[in-house]
């Protein structure tokens, strides 16, 4: 049963970071992506917070505030910044067709460190899925914006980013609890990146949104910030990494219906193609550990 709940949260939160991903593509016109990561960590932290001391939560020991730290430096900064600088080359659809590829990387840096072994199926698996992203991607170039291929190529390097954080966070949540280990990496997160802008200026950037852009904003801290990464801890707690990295293949259909209506995106036939090789790839992946 608890399996089966980290899942099902791990896919709710999965599809409120697609819409998340359309409204940041709604947003990069009007601001640049580390004004865009403040917005979202910000906002997400100050709901976190109230949230884990109004429960008492436990909170990570001493010796574990540093690497919790960094690892939400790595995760809620590093990788959320390249996040948005893909997201303002390519579409809202390819950019989280990329990021569906983490299941692929999950597994692979679960193996390096021993967390989960990569067998045969395993690699058919990662083959079959990583195949699909590059021909759904590679089909539909001459359709996609220009450069496009960048965005999908940094993406690549953010998704190692939320790879390592899925595999090494649950010994942490383990010995503390989800929203605590959550609130720390996401709160020194949020604070780099306020620093940062408060350093560049990129902050005063805020000031200049009218009440649509702070809606879209005030969206994208709540629901694609502190409520998906509530959801997505507490699925990590429940259930392995591969496993949650699983679900986000709902990421992009959610990202390209919203992205639709948001800025008018197309939601092609290749994405679609290449989103299904992705999910038989994990299936196929996936299935032996469940048996096991």
């Amino acid at each position: 049963m608890s399996e089966r709940l980290g899942v099902l949260l791990a896919v709710i939160s999965s599809m409120l970071g697609g819409t998340a991903a359309a409204v940041t593509r709604y947003l990069v016109t009007d601001a640049d992506p580390i004004t865009l990561a403040i917005l979202r960590w910000g906002i997400g932290f100050l709901c976190v917070l109230p949230a884990a001391l109004l429960l008492r939560v436990r909170w990570p020991g001493r010796s574990d505030w540093l690497p919790v730290a960094a690892l939400g430096f790595c995760f809620f900064g590093v990788f959320f910044v390249l996040y948005n600088i893909a997201i303002g080359y390519t579409t809202a659809a390819r950019a989280s067709l990329a990021l569906a590829t983490l299941p692929l990387q999950t597994m692979l840096v679960g193996a390096l460190f021993g967390v989960e072994p990569l067998t045969g199926r395993k690699s058919i698996g990662v083959g079959i899925a990583i195949l699909g992203v590059f021909a759904a991607l590679a089909y539909g170039l001459s359709d996609a914006p220009a450069g496009a291929w960048r965005g999908e190529l940094i993406m690549q390097g953010a998704v190692l980013c939320m790879s390592a954080y899925n595999v090494w966070s649950r010994p942490f949540i383990q010995r503390s609890s989800a929203l605590g280990f959550l609130a720390v990496g996401m709160g020194s997160g949020a604070a780099a990146l306020v620093l940062v802008g408060a350093l560049t200026g990129r902050v005063a950037v805020l000031a200049t949104f009218a009440a649509p852009q702070w809606i879209a904003g005030v969206y994208l801290g709540v629901c694609g910030g502190a409520l998906a990464f509530i959801l997505w801890v507490l699925a990590l707690e429940r259930t392995t990494p591969t496993r949650v990295a699983t679900t986000m293949t709902v990421n992009p259909i959610a990202a390209g219906l919203l992205a639709t209506q948001l800025v008018g995106e197309p939601f092609t036939l290749n994405l679609v193609i290449g989103l299904v090789a992705v999910f038989a790839g994990i299936w196929i992946a996936t299935t032996e550990s469940r048996r096991a």
